[in-house]
């Protein structure tokens, strides 16, 4: 895949990173750090600069995440709550459950938006309930450009100051990445496990 990016790269430039992390963003499994790591390297081979692979990779991160925004709205809670009129027996949920969520998203959601941009695959699927809960559209920009820049950024410097020998690197932030894949799951789990004994 890494060389499938470079080529992208290569042909498109700064377009290329806006589409790769664009896609990126709406398909969590083309990883952002391979992207963003061999753009900060490509800024020592040609005549792509840090700042502007990180405008690129920012811009295209962000319209990734507005399209996720928008299906979220798409799915808002009152929808949420004829799925449950409909299916909640069979899901065992209720409909205070969804305020509850809701609610919560509410309160913390501006921070669960910029902290969410750091963590891989939580990253692209932080829109989606920020669309649900009708979290304000600027307000949802704001901390989801700030944490894509800061994650972009951090990166793309990564990737320029290791240059060809970025492979030990990419070996850490997959582990990174397979630490919170798992921590994602078992927080899942223990969710299920813990509503499914609340209910009985």
């Amino acid at each position: 895949m890494e060389d499938w990016i470079t080529s992208v790269m290569s042909d498109y430039g700064y377009f290329g990173i806006f589409l790769l992390i664009l896609l990126e963003n709406i398909f969590p499994p083309i990883p952002s750090e391979v992207v963003l790591t061999v753009g900060g390297f490509m800024t020592t081979t040609t005549t792509m600069t840090i700042p502007g692979v990180i405008a690129a990779s920012t811009a295209g991160s962000v319209s990734g995440a507005i399209m996720l925004y928008g299906v979220g709205l798409l799915l808002d809670v009152e929808r949420l709550e004829k799925i449950v009129d409909k299916y909640g027996n069979w899901l065992r949920v209720k409909k205070e459950d969804i305020y509850r969520v809701d609610s919560w998203f509410d309160r913390f959601g501006v921070w669960t938006v910029f902290f969410g941009r750091l963590v891989p695959l939580v990253r692209s699927l932080i829109s989606l309930p920020a669309g649900m809960s009708n979290m304000k559209v600027w307000l949802f920009l704001v901390f989801s450009t700030l944490g894509t820049l800061l994650w972009n950024t951090i990166l793309v410097f990564v990737g320029e100051a290791v240059g060809e020998n970025r492979q030990q690197i990419m070996r850490l932030l997959s582990l990174y990445s397979n630490v919170v894949y798992v921590l994602i799951a078992l927080g899942v789990i223990a969710a299920v496990w813990y509503y499914i004994r609340k209910k009985d």
